[in-house]
């Protein structure tokens, strides 16, 4: 079984509540979809911060799992996050992670997020996740 099953597989087994799209996963990246729905606007008809914070955090999370496996204890430490412009109401939300570093006990990464079909971001976070004992 590849890793990118093995990570969906785990998520919908221990995580159903997880509701991203994991699309790619592996050489310290992942992408991820959220298909955006009404109950992701906000008043004024954009995603609201919160879905745009839980898309970073969801990306982070899987391409960390991409490379030290199944380890459900992982977990956010800090993530900091700069809404750029307002996305499209109207079109899902992508996340491209980047691991900048992995080590035994960290990980950070920079996490692009994207309305589909535009090539410009709509909000950049930078997170560390803490990597218990495995």
């Amino acid at each position: 079984m590849n890793r990118k099953q093995e990570i969906v597989d785990f998520l919908e087994r221990d995580f159903p509540q997880f509701g991203f799209i994991v699309e790619d996963v592996g050489d310290g990246s992942s992408v991820v979809r959220h298909e955006v729905g009404e109950a992701c606007l906000r008043p004024g008809q954009t995603v609201s911060g919160p879905v745009l914070f839980g898309i970073a955090d969801a990306a982070l999370y899987i391409a960390v799992l991409g490379e030290i496996g199944i380890v459900p204890h992982a977990v956010t430490t800090s993530m900091n996050i700069n809404f750029l412009r307002k996305p499209a109401s109207d079109r899902d939300i992508i996340g491209k992670c980047q691991l900048l570093k992995l080590g035994r006990r960290l990980a950070v990464g920079e996490v692009s997020l994207y309305a589909e079909g535009d090539p410009e971001p709509v909000s950049h976070a930078v997170g560390t996740y803490s990597i218990p004992a495995h």
